[in-house]
């Protein structure tokens, strides 16, 4: 096996798949890449036996051939090496050689037969999707999935499919976080619900880069695969049942307030500087064309702030973490928000005032 191609060519893939492969493994292949040559073209896989990236690119004088070199070492050297070097890697026997200009590296390898491969995705379901249209799903809903929690199916994030639409929820079990965007044809199989896994789509929103090209998202019994045409990305599935989402979007929230959405987050983010460390709780009074926001501590500080806003709504106060609100402000675009609110006691839900497609549901919170 040999190739060679410019140093900025050859780290980008190389990015894309190191940070799949685990610092602490069982496996001792598992913290190399497999590397590939065939055909002129260069394949690159990193893969903790529940993520797997392949990254492809085209290369210069080519020797086919495989080999599987240690992640993070050939990273870091590349990373490492001057602007505009170019590297020629080459394989000896069980070693293989860096080299560029005056630099030579000599890393270990192992066996390819010895690397694991994910098992092939039996695809039940093929949709396409735009990237930039999947990169905003996720943007707009992954911070809100669980960590570690005890009900393994919040740690990741619900791809629900249905007829023309993708939705993307995320929960963990105080606030929620939906988004949908319209597909331009239905899948064969009608609707199809997924968990894909925390890691899984954290992966995933490192890899997306907002371009117009279209994904081909296949989607099997246990995993999920993403095709762009330098890189093929696939996880596995959380295996459960994702709680009925839709019962949570709070019904009858007619309590309407219309607010700039900076101007809103602005004045919670300064209050929450006095609130309480451990329940991040805010106060939050809606008055005729006035919102009162009021946080206080145990060493008896206290935060006042007062935005307007189009409110239509007697008087009303309302517990929240201001963490979950500040994330859910944060992941729309829009510059007036929505804040859909009924009682102090039901959830409130959170959206863009021209649009319905991303909506965060936020529960309250007894100050």
């Amino acid at each position: 096996m040999r190739f060679s191609l410019q140093r900025e060519v050859l780290l980008k893939p190389l990015a894309q798949v190191v940070n799949v492969v685990e610092r602490r493994h069982t496996l001792p292949v598992l913290a190399n890449l497999l590397v590939k040559v065939h055909a002129g073209q260069l394949s690159m896989t990193g893969t903790d036996l529940e993520v797997e990236m392949v990254s492809r690119v085209a290369v210069e004088e080519p020797q086919d051939g495989e080999s599987t070199i240690p992640a993070r070492k050939l990273f870091e050297i590349v990373r490492a090496l001057p602007d505009g070097s170019r590297v020629t890697i080459s394989q000896n026997g069980d070693k293989v050689s860096v080299q560029a200009g005056r630099s030579r590296f000599t890393l270990a390898s192992l066996p390819a037969n010895d690397f694991p491969a994910l098992d092939e995705v039996d695809a039940t379901e093929r949709v396409a999707v735009s990237e930039a249209a999947l990169k905003e799903l996720l943007e707009r809903t992954a911070f809100a999935m669980a960590q570690q929690d005890v009900r393994y199916y919040l740690n990741g994030l619900l791809f629900d499919l249905r007829d023309d639409t993708l939705r993307c929820v995320a929960t963990d079990g105080h606030r929620l976080a939906l988004c949908e965007a319209a597909l331009d044809a239905a899948p064969a199989g009608g609707k199809r619900q997924i968990i894909v896994p925390r890691k899984g789509v954290q992966e995933l929103q490192r890899l997306l880069e907002g371009s117009d090209r279209q994904l081909e998202l296949e989607l099997g019994k246990g995993h999920i695969r993403v095709k762009r045409d330098d890189v093929t990305f696939t996880s596995k599935l959380i295996d459960g049942k994702f709680p009925d989402y839709e019962a949570v979007i709070p019904i009858g929230a007619d309590r309407e307030v219309k607010v700039d959405r900076e101007v809103l987050r602005a004045a919670l983010q300064r209050a929450s500087i006095l609130s309480n460390e451990k329940y991040r709780g805010v106060r939050v009074e809606v008055a005729p064309n006035l919102l009162k926001i009021s946080a206080h501590n145990p060493e008896q500080e206290e935060a006042q702030e007062e935005v307007e806003a189009d409110t239509h709504v007697d008087a009303l106060a309302i517990g929240f973490n201001v963490t979950y609100l500040l994330e859910a402000l944060g992941a729309l675009r829009e510059e007036f928000v929505v804040m859909q609110l009924r009682d102090a006691n039901s959830s409130a839900l959170v959206r863009g005032a021209e649009s319905q497609h991303a909506r965060h549901v936020v529960m309250p919170l007894r100050l």
